[in-house]
């Protein structure tokens, strides 16, 4: 096996790996936010304050998840978008290759090239999903 082919390999793994990360993050953050909600959040007697007891507001749960789950959304999108850039590249290297050579397959190659182009797709639906719990 050549150099160029390994490395593409091992591109390749490492950019799935990388995704199946993001997705499993994305969707602890989304069992994480879904937890806290349903808990319910301690009686604070009026004469001790939330900073003396050790015990944060609502206000500071709900900006700790709204920082998390735009980071998340952030990471999702982008390294979708970077997963099909990548993918994009290299199907659109050989389609053009193909196209050179067989003109009347300009309709298989726009197909793999769609297909890649769905994997950006898919990280703005992840990121959707995420900002609508929030």
């Amino acid at each position: 096996m050549s150099s160029s082919n390994f490395v593409r390999k091992l591109l390749a793994i490492a950019i799935t790996i990388g995704m199946l990360v993001v997705i499993g993050a994305s969707f602890l953050v989304l069992n994480a936010i879904a937890q806290t909600s349903a808990e319910t959040t301690p009686a604070i007697e009026a004469s001790t304050t939330p900073a003396a007891t050790g015990v944060t507001t609502p206000s500071e749960v709900a900006a700790a998840k709204a920082k998390f789950g735009f980071i998340a959304a952030a990471i999702a999108v982008g390294l979708g978008s970077i997963g099909a850039a990548v993918a994009v590249g290299n199907i659109g290297t050989a389609a053009m290759g193909t196209i050179g050579e067989k003109p009347e397959l300009v309709g298989s190659a726009l197909i793999f090239v769609g297909l890649a182009e769905g994997i950006a797709i898919y990280g703005l639906i992840i990121a959707i999903m995420i900002l609508g719990k929030l």
